[in-house]
């Protein structure tokens, strides 16, 4: 239990939830004054998920490279676990606000978006660093949710800002949350390089 602990505290998972549980707060806050009670516009539950993805994307990687490639650790089963708490985490913070007046729904919007854009920021920390891997997910959603596009072909490439039931979105968002997955469990997050952001 005491290496778990310390595992989250290195990765600053404690930091990364507190800020998480406060863009929950904030976005439902505005969402509650913009838009009333109900169910949000996909828009901003896209939105609301990319910003939660983005802060925790802060602890796919530790403040020492060389200690993800030890062998000392069982590491595959401990990044699987990370990414699957991080969707938890995510998920149960669009959850709470079921309870209330304003909510961030429908659920299998919510579990698509969170996979797939989990799944596109792990991809990213595996081939271009942790400190990039949020570059392409925020570039695509803003794009999706500025330029919606028709057809199966617009439905694919907008698959963030589609409906729960279009079978295109949730089949690209399941390619991305295994295809991420499997680089950042096999290769885990890239080392860091003297250009790479802090």
């Amino acid at each position: 239990m005491r290496g778990l602990l310390l595992y989250a505290r290195s990765r600053q998972v404690p930091a990364a939830l507190a800020a998480a549980t406060a863009a929950t707060a904030l976005a439902w806050l505005l969402a509650t004054m913009t838009s009333g009670e109900g169910e949000v516009g996909r828009t901003t539950l896209v939105l609301t998920v990319l910003l939660l993805v983005s802060v925790v994307t802060t602890t796919l990687s530790g403040p020492d490279d060389t200690l993800d490639r030890t062998a000392a650790r069982p590491w595959a089963r401990l990044r699987t676990s990370h990414l699957a708490t991080a969707l938890t985490c995510v998920l149960a913070l669009l959850l709470a606000t079921l309870l209330t007046g304003t909510r961030f729904g429908p659920l299998g919007c919510a579990f698509r978006d969170t996979a797939g854009l989990l799944g596109l920021t792990a991809l990213g920390a595996a081939t271009v660093g942790t400190a990039r891997s949020w570059f392409l997910p925020l570039g695509w959603t803003l794009a999706a949710v500025t330029f919606p596009a028709p057809g199966t072909a617009g439905e694919t490439l907008t698959w963030q800002a589609q409906p729960y039931d279009s079978l295109p979105a949730a089949v690209i968002a399941a390619v991305l949350a295994t295809s991420g997955t499997t680089a950042y469990v096999i290769r885990g997050p890239r080392h860091r390089t003297p250009s790479d952001p802090v």
